[in-house]
C-alpha cells in the first residue's frame, strides 16, 4: 500500500501491521466463500461444517483487529490522512466479519440441500454468480491493498452487473418452481445461497468505497458516480503529487551527497 510516512517509524510499523492483518483476514473469508460454494456444488458435508468452523476465527481476527487500530489512535494519535486509513480499517473489518457470516449461510444451506437430495436445479446460477461475486472481493481487496482508487470505482460498478444477475437468477428459479412444484424447498435453499452471494458483492462494494475515501478524502457512500469520479480524480492526483515529492526528495539527496563528494 502506498502512503505517505509518518514522522514515528513506531506508528509506520503499528499502521503496516493493521493493514497484513486487514488483508490476511479478507484473504480467509474469501477462502472461507470459495469453500461454501464448493461444497454446496459437490455436496461435500464435510467442507461445509470446516467453513463453519472458520468463522470461529473470521471473529477471532476482527477482535484482534479492533484491539489494534483503538490502541493505534490511543497512542499515536494519527494525523487526518493517516486517521482516514486507521478508520477505514475499522470499518472495512465489520464487512469482511459479515462476508464471513454469509459464507456460513451458504455452508447452512449446502447442508441442507445435501440432505434434500438430488437437485438438478440452480446449480448454474450459483456459479455463475459466486464466481463474479468473488472476483469483485479479489479486486476490492487488491485495490486496497496498492490504494488504487480506480480499480475500487470497477468494483463499485460491478456491483449494478451482480445485482442484475442476482435478480435474473431469482426469476429463473421462480420459473423452475412453477414448473415443478415438488422440489420448491429446495429452490427457496438455493435462493438463500443466491441471496447471501449478493450480500457478499454489497460488503466487496463497501470495501471499494473505502478505497476511495481514504485516498481521495472524500465519502463517496450514497453517491452517483458524477461524483465517484471526480473523487477517483482527486485520488490520482494526490498519488501523482505524492510520487513527484518522493522523486524531488530522492534527487535531492542524490545531489547532496555529489555534493559531499566533491567537497572532499
Amino acid at each position: 500500500m502506498q502512503s505517505d510516512k509518518h514522522i514515528s517509524k513506531s506508528f509506520d510499523q503499528d499502521l503496516d501491521e493493521a493493514i497484513r492483518l486487514f488483508l490476511y483476514m479478507g484473504d480467509r473469508a474469501a477462502d472461507q466463500v470459495a469453500q461454501a460454494i464448493h461444497a454446496l456444488i459437490d455436496k461435500n458435508e464435510t467442507l461445509a461444517q470446516e467453513v463453519i468452523d472458520l468463522d470461529f476465527e473470521i471473529n477471532r481476527m476482527e477482535v484482534e483487529l479492533d484491539e489494534h487500530i483503538l490502541l493505534l489512535v490511543a497512542k499515536r494519535q494519527p494525523a487526518a490522512s493517516d486517521l482516514r486509513l486507521v478508520m477505514s480499517i475499522s470499518k472495512g473489518v465489520v464487512d469482511l466479519e459479515r462476508i464471513g457470516d454469509e459464507a456460513v449461510k451458504i455452508a447452512q444451506m449446502a447442508n441442507k440441500i445435501a440432505a434434500q437430495g438430488k437437485l438438478s436445479y440452480g446449480y448454474s446460477e450459483v456459479q455463475h454468480l459466486s464466481n463474479q461475486v468473488r472476483l469483485m472481493l479479489h479486486n476490492a481487496l487488491e485495490a486496497f491493498s496498492q490504494s488504487n482508487a480506480e480499480q475500487a470505482f470497477e468494483v463499485m460498478r460491478n456491483d449494478n452487473v451482480v445485482n442484475d444477475e442476482y435478480q435474473s437468477a431469482i426469476r429463473a428459479l421462480m420459473t423452475y418452481i412453477m414448473e415443478d412444484s415438488r422440489h420448491v424447498s429446495k429452490v427457496i435453499n438455493i435462493m438463500w445461497v443466491l441471496r447471501a452471494l449478493e450480500r457478499i458483492g454489497d460488503h466487496a462494494q463497501n470495501v471499494a468505497e473505502l478505497v476511495i475515501n481514504y485516498s481521495s478524502g472524500q465519502d463517496v457512500r450514497h453517491s452517483d458516480y458524477a461524483l465517484v469520479e471526480k473523487a477517483v480524480q482527486e485520488a490520482n492526483d494526490r498519488m501523482a503529487a505524492r510520487q513527484v515529492n518522493v522523486t524531488s526528495a530522492t534527487m535531492a539527496a542524490s545531489d547532496f551527497g555529489a555534493s559531499d563528494s566533491d567537497d572532499e
